[in-house]
């Protein structure tokens, strides 16, 4: 699926994100930055000790990351510049400010990017594995608050990627692209 949304093109696709050449990819990464399993896991085998080491250096100055806030680091070997990595909410029903928590997932990243003059950025479906968060709700929140975003900074980005890493993910995502008015 593809749409265009002013000068910015968004786009859902099947791929492992790992092996996208983007000006950043964003990792659905765990508090603590220190890799984990899923998108977590994969970014970070797949990008090299480099990463883990940037990652220890912010987490010596910050801190964990809260959820919903957002950290670059280069991106290692893999072919993308940049990874944005952004902590998504654990699924608990919809009740404990999750929809508000991952939007925050969403426009902290991209203003990341933008901070870093950053133009073309993949996103994982944030929140919707260990973590729980239902695919279908999550791309509800995921393309919204990006469109949202790309709308209030015009010019902005060239290319926003939803990459699911099945195609069941990927057909949420373009649903969720599909309703909404640009």
């Amino acid at each position: 699926m593809e749409k265009k949304s002013g000068s910015t093109v968004l786009k859902t696709i099947v791929a492992d994100i790992t092996t996208l050449a983007m000006d950043a990819i964003v990792n659905a990464a765990n508090s603590s930055l220190m890799g984990g399993g899923g998108v977590d896991g994969a970014i970070h085998r797949a990008g090299g000790p480099e990463i883990l080491q940037e990652c220890k250096e912010i987490v010596d100055k910050i801190g964990r990351l809260p959820t919903g806030e957002a950290v670059i680091t280069t991106a290692g070997r893999m072919p993308s510049k940049h990874v944005i990595h952004t902590v998504g909410p654990v699924w608990h029903g919809g009740r404990k400010g999750e929809p508000e928590l991952l939007g925050h997932c969403y426009r902290n990243s991209l203003q990341a990017a933008r901070k870093n003059g950053l133009r073309r950025i993949a996103f994982p479906s944030i929140s919707t594995g260990v973590y729980g968060y239902p695919v279908e709700e999550a791309a509800d929140v995921a393309v919204r608050s990006v469109i949202e975003t790309i709308q209030a900074h015009p010019g902005d980005f060239d290319e926003i990627l939803f990459c699911g890493f099945d195609a069941g993910t990927e057909r949420k995502y373009a649903r969720a692209l599909d309703v909404e008015d640009l």
